[in-house]
C-alpha cells in the first residue's frame, strides 16, 4: 500500500503537468537584436473611448416613418416652382383670393408625389383636402383678421391631415404638426433631386432656359407697347398683373422662399408621410367597479342639484335671485358664463380619463360605464344650455361684441363634442376622433363665412333700434365686414359708426387677388354714400349706452366690451 507523500506526489503531478491551480510564468523571451532603428513611439491613445455613446433613437420613430422617398418628380419640381413664383408675385400684398391661387400648384405638387410613391385617393383624405379649400375661401369673403387666422389655421391642420391620413386620437392630435417636421427634410430632398436630374440631362436645360426668358421678354416688349396703345387694355393689365418695385425685392423673395419651402414639405410628406397611427396607446389599469364608479356617481349628483336650481331660477325669476344674492343683472350673467364654460371643458377631461381605467370585465362593466358616462353627458349639455342661456341675457343688457360671439360658438361647439361622445358610446367609437376634427373645421368655416363682425353690428343695430342704446366708438373697430349693417343707421350716427372702417379702408384700391368681397362691397356703399361731413357731432353726444341705461360693470371704459 502506498504511503501518504507517495499519493499526494501521485495527484499533484498533473496539477503541475497542467499549470492549473497557479499562475504560469512569463516565457524567457531574449533581447532583441540591435538593428540600427529608432525605437517606434507608443501608440496613440483612443480619445473615443472616453466619448459618450450614441443613443439610438426611440423605438415609436422608427415605427411611425416610412421609407425613403424615391427621386423627386419633374411634375412635382414645375409645381414647386409656380408655387414659388405665385407666392412672391401674389401673397405680398394681403390676403384673399390670393391663397387659393397659390394652392392650386402646391397641392398639385402633393399630388403627384403621392402618386409616385403609390399612394391611392382615400375618402377621408377627399375630405379634409376639400375641408382645407372651403376653409380658405374665408379670407376671400370676409375681411375680419380673426376669423381669417383661424380659417387659415384649420386648413393648415386639414391638409396636413390629408397628407398623413390619421384615424387614432393620437393621429389626429398629432398629424396637423406633422407638416411642420417636412421643411428640413423636403428641402434636403427638393435639392437632392434637382442635382441628381441637371447631373443626368444638362444638354436638355438650356433650351427651357432660352425658351423662357424668349417667352417672357416677347410677353413684355408687346404688353408694354399694347399698354401705351390703348388706355383701356393698360387699365385691364394693370389690374391683373402685380405691382412690383425694386424696394420689394427682399420680401418677394422671402415669399418665393417660404412658397418653395412650403410646397416641398407638402411633397415630401404625401411621398413619405408619418405614421401616427401606428402608435399604440393602451388603455390605463381598469379599476374596480366601486372605486371607479364612487366619485362619477357623485359628481352626477352635483350637476343634478345644480340642474335644479337652474330651473328654479328660470321659473321663478331673475329678479327673486338678484334680491337675494345682492349681484347685478350683468355680473350674475357673466359670472355664470365663465365658471359654466371651465365646467363643460373639466367634463370633458373627466370623461377621457374615465374611459381609460374603466372596469372591462364583462356586460356589466359595459353597462355600468355607459350609464353613468351617459348621465353625465345628459347633464353637462343642460350646463352648456345655461351658459348659453346667460350668454343671451348679458347681450341683452349689453349688446354684442366678437369675444361675446367667439366664447358662445365656443361653447356651441363644446355640446356638440358631447352630442359625439354620446353617440360614440352607443354605436362604437371608432369614427369618433376624425368626427370631432371636421366638427371643428365645419365649426371655424361657419364662424367665418357668418362674420362676426356682421353678427356684431346687425344684432346691436336692433337693439339701439328698439332700445335707443348703441356703442359708436366700438363700431369703428370692426371690420369692412359690418359696413352693410352699419349703413342702415340714421344720421349722423352711420357716418360717426363707418368713420373708422372707412379710414382702415383708405382710398387706395388694393389688387383684386388681395381684396375680399366683404371689403369690396364696402368700398362700394362707402363711394356711394360717403361719410356725412357733420360725424364730428359725435362725439358731444352720449352714445355709449344710450340714455339712461345701465352702465356695463365690466366695460373698460375704452371699447364697450367687457368680455
Amino acid at each position: 500500500m502506498p504511503s501518504p507523500r507517495a499519493a499526494r506526489a501521485h495527484t499533484e503531478a498533473p496539477a503541475r503537468a497542467t499549470g492549473a491551480g497557479q499562475p504560469r510564468p512569463a516565457p524567457h523571451r531574449p533581447p532583441p537584436a540591435h538593428t540600427g532603428r529608432r525605437p517606434q513611439a507608443p501608440a496613440a491613445p483612443q480619445w473615443q473611448q472616453w466619448q459618450p455613446a450614441r443613443h439610438e433613437p426611440p423605438v415609436w420613430l422608427g415605427e411611425i416613418g416610412s421609407a425613403e422617398p424615391a427621386r423627386v418628380s419633374v411634375a412635382t419640381l414645375w409645381c414647386v416652382v409656380v408655387t414659388g413664383l405665385l407666392s412672391a408675385l401674389l401673397l405680398g400684398d394681403g390676403l384673399g383670393l390670393n391663397l387659393l391661387i397659390v394652392t392650386v400648384p402646391a397641392a398639385l405638387g402633393t399630388y403627384f408625389a403621392a402618386r409616385d410613391a403609390g399612394r391611392r385617393l382615400r375618402p377621408w383624405t377627399l375630405v379634409w383636402a376639400v375641408g382645407g379649400v372651403a376653409l380658405l375661401s374665408v379670407p376671400a369673403l370676409r375681411d375680419a383678421g380673426w376669423p381669417t387666422f383661424l380659417a387659415v389655421t384649420s386648413a393648415l391642420a386639414l391638409g396636413s391631415l390629408a397628407l398623413h391620413g390619421c384615424r387614432t386620437w393620437l393621429g389626429v392630435l398629432l398629424g396637423p404638426f406633422g407638416l411642420f417636421g417636412s421643411l428640413g427634410t423636403g428641402l434636403f430632398w427638393g435639392v437632392r433631386g434637382v442635382r441628381e436630374r441637371a447631373e443626368g440631362s444638362r444638354g436638355r436645360w438650356a433650351p427651357v432656359v432660352r425658351t423662357a426668358a424668349v417667352a417672357l421678354v416677347l410677353l413684355i416688349v408687346f404688353g408694354a407697347l399694347f399698354a401705351s396703345a390703348d388706355a383701356a387694355f393698360a387699365d385691364l393689365l394693370g389690374g391683373l398683373t402685380p405691382d412690383i418695385s425694386v424696394a420689394d425685392g427682399p420680401w418677394r423673395t422671402v415669399l418665393f422662399v417660404l412658397g418653395v419651402v412650403g410646397a416641398l414639405a407638402a411633397a415630401h410628406t404625401a411621398a413619405a408621410p408619418l405614421r401616427w397611427d401606428r402608435i399604440t396607446v393602451r388603455p390605463g389599469p381598469a379599476r374596480g367597479r366601486m372605486e371607479w364608479a364612487l366619485p362619477l356617481i357623485v359628481l352626477n349628483l352635483l350637476f343634478a342639484v345644480f340642474i335644479g336650481v337652474q330651473l328654479t331660477v328660470l321659473f321663478g325669476g331673475y329678479d327673486k335671485v338678484l334680491s337675494e344674492t345682492g349681484l347685478t343683472y350683468s355680473e350674475y350673467a357673466t359670472q355664470g358664463f365663465w365658471q359654466l364654460l371651465g365646467a363643460t371643458l373639466l367634463t370633458l377631461l373627466v370623461i377621457g380619463l374615465a374611459r381609460r381605467w374603466a372596469p372591462r370585465d364583462g356586460a356589466r362593466d359595459r353597462t355600468l360605464v355607459g350609464a353613468v358616462l351617459g348621465v353625465l353627458c345628459v347633464l353637462t349639455l343642460v350646463v352648456v344650455a345655461s351658459a348659453l342661456r346667460r350668454m343671451d341675457l348679458y347681450v341683452d343688457a349689453y349688446g354684442l361684441t366678437r369675444l361675446r360671439v367667439s366664447v358662445a360658438a365656443m361653447e356651441l361647439w363644446l355640446g356638440l363634442v358631447i352630442v359625439l361622445i354620446m353617440a360614440a358610446g352607443a354605436f362604437g367609437g371608432r369614427w369618433l376622433p376624425r368626427a370631432v376634427a371636421v366638427s371643428g373645421a365645419a365649426g371655424v368655416l361657419i364662424f367665418g363665412l357668418i362674420s362676426p363682425d356682421a353678427l356684431v353690428a346687425e344684432r346691436n343695430v336692433e337693439r339701439y333700434r328698439t332700445s335707443d342704446k348703441i356703442d359708436i366708438n366700438y363700431f369703428q373697430q370692426l371690420s369692412a365686414d359690418a359696413v352693410p349693417a352699419l349703413d342702415t343707421l340714421p344720421e349722423p350716427l352711420r357716418s360717426c359708426a363707418l368713420d373708422g372702417i372707412a379710414r382702415d379702408l383708405g382710398d387706395a384700391d388694393e389688387p383684386w387677388y388681395a381684396t375680399s368681397w366683404g371689403e369690396s362691397k364696402a368700398r362700394d356703399i362707402l363711394d356711394e354714400r360717403p361719410i356725412d361731413p357733420r360725424w364730428e357731432e359725435c362725439s358731444s353726444m352720449n352714445l355709449r349706452n344710450g340714455s339712461g341705461g345701465e352702465r356695463d360693470p365690466y366695460d373698460d371704459g375704452r371699447t364697450g366690451d367687457g368680455y
